[in-house]
Parts: C-alpha cells; structure tokens; sequence
C-alpha cells in the first residue's frame, strides 16, 4: 500500500496470483506476437476455428444432414450463405460442421503418434543395443510406404470410420516421430545431469521419464504442430476417396469429392468453399509450426 492509500500493480500481483499468471501469459503471447506476427495471426485463425467448431450448433444456420430437395444447388445468396449441394443442405453448414471432424481427427491422431512414437523413440535411443536395431528396422519398413498409401490399407483393414481414420493416420506419424525423438534423446542421454543420476543411483526407467522424455520433447511438439495440417489433409483426402469419415457425417473431403462430379461449372461453390476452409487451416498450422520452430530451436533463435 503506497502513502497516498493506492496500492501499485505489483501488490495487486500478489495479492492475486492467478493474476500475476494471466499477465505472464499474456505477456508471453504478447513478445511472440511482436517477434513472429505472422505465427500469432496463425495460432488466432486455428483459435477462431477450433471455437466455431466446438460451437457448430450455435453457428450453423441449418442442420447439415437436413436435405431440401426443392432447394437443391442454390446459389449463395442471403439465406444460404455458400449455397446448397445436390441435397439442398446449406454448404456452409455443412463447413462448420465439417471442420468438427477435420480437428477432432488432426489433433487426435496427431496426439496418438506423438505419444508412441515418443515412447518408443526415447526407449530406442536411451536403451540402444539389439532393441534400437530392432525398433529401427521395422521403422525403416513403414517409411518405405507412402504415408497415404500406408493409411489407405489400414483403413480398408480397419473399415471405414471415423476411429479407423485417427488410428490409421496417427500409425503412419509414428515412424517420424520415431527418428525425431531417438536422436533427441540420444543427445540428451550424453549431457551431464543424466550422468549425475546415473552417479546416485536412479534407474534408467525413472532418467528416461524424469530427464531424457522432458529434455527431448521440444522439437517433437514443434514437428507435431506441422503434422496437424498434413493429418487435415490425409483425413480430407480419404473422404475424397470415398474411404473416410462415413455418411451422414460431413466432411470437407467429401464435400471436394462431390463438388468435383461434374459440378465445377455448374456448381463452383461445392469445391471452392470447402477448398478455401481446408487451405486455411493448413495455411494456419504452417505459420504457427515454422514460428514456434523459429522460437524454439536455438540455431534459429536470432534469426
């Protein structure tokens, strides 16, 4: 409390501490917008449309699966915003609708073969011996398959759904992730505070958990942030082929894929809504992951 009776920021700081947190984080997001602004205007977009899509029924003006055979291929217009598909559904509805999948299956996926390939990558490196030779090997077998074609079989394997689509797309991430975490971790077994708890007796299970899995984790999660555009991809480029997500459920690969049945003439905006909702999601996980690479990597740091 200051003589004239006010107190000054720094005692509202801690007389509240969760604001004392708020103001650091905003801080934080604050000098990273500064130094890399094109990275914040992707992370605010891939905020914007994760809102709109946990939000979809407040937002959509219509059912997306409702058909409305009179309306069939409308223009946009006042009522239907991107106008309708070869249903009568509102084609923006069916975006945001569709965006719900397109997330929940990127970030899904994404999280599944970051986590084992984590877990396996760090094992393989710290361990080393017949299990790294091993562990390597079949690596090397699932990078010999294209990551499209690896997800095709696993789909038709599994069947199509929209589990099978996350499980297939997060198996063809876990190689990369894999190789990305075993050199991590090969580095960082060599540094001195591993040696140190070696030297008091910690076990390898607890110098893998407690130093190695922390220590190796920055460049995972800066390359995780870029695979969540390509698994947007992948997943859009299964329902483009018929073999993803399953009607009724709408999905901006399914919306290309009828656009592109002979209406790219007739019925442009079937292909160019959804098109355009696909590329700026991709285009926003880009900046954000080359940015948090910029900020990240200390080769990088000052430039």
């Amino acid at each position: 409390m200051t003589s004239s009776g006010h107190t000054t920021s720094v005692e509202r700081l801690s007389v509240y501490p969760g604001a004392g947190a708020a103001h650091s984080w905003l801080a934080g997001i604050w000098d990273f917008g500064k130094r890399k602004p094109l990275g914040l205007i992707g992370g605010v977009t891939l905020v914007l449309l994760v809102a709109v899509a946990v939000f979809a029924p407040l937002v959509a003006p219509f059912d997306p699966t409702v058909q409305d055979i009179p309306n069939r291929l409308r223009p946009p217009d006042g009522r239907y915003l991107f106008g309708t598909d070869t249903y009568g559904r509102d084609v923006f509805s069916q975006i945001v609708f569709g965006g719900r999948v397109s997330l929940y299956v990127g970030f899904l996926s994404v999280v599944i073969g970051t986590f084992f390939g984590v877990i396996i990558g760090v094992a393989s490196g710290y361990l080393g011996g017949v299990f790294d030779l091993l562990v390597q090997r079949l690596v090397d077998a699932l990078l010999g398959f294209p990551p499209l074609v690896l997800a095709l079989v696993l789909v038709v394997s599994l069947g199509p759904s929209i589990n099978s689509v996350v499980i297939a797309i997060g198996i063809t991430y876990i190689p990369r992730v894999v190789r990305l975490a075993r050199a991590s971790a090969m580095t960082t077994a060599q540094e001195m505070y591993v040696d140190a708890a070696r030297a008091i007796g910690a076990g390898g299970l607890r110098i893998m958990i407690r130093h190695v899995v922390p220590n190796s984790l920055t460049p995972v999660v800066v390359l995780a942030t870029g695979y969540l555009g390509t698994a947007i991809v992948a997943e859009a480029s299964l329902s483009f082929l018929g073999l993803g997500v399953p009607p009724p459920n709408p999905t901006w690969g399914g919306m290309l894929q009828t656009g592109t049945r002979g209406y790219l003439e007739s019925a442009p905006w079937l292909t160019i809504y959804p098109g355009l909702a696909l590329s700026m999601v991709v285009f926003a996980f880009g900046l954000l992951g080359d940015a948090l690479r910029d900020v990240w990597d200390p080769r990088l740091r000052n430039s």
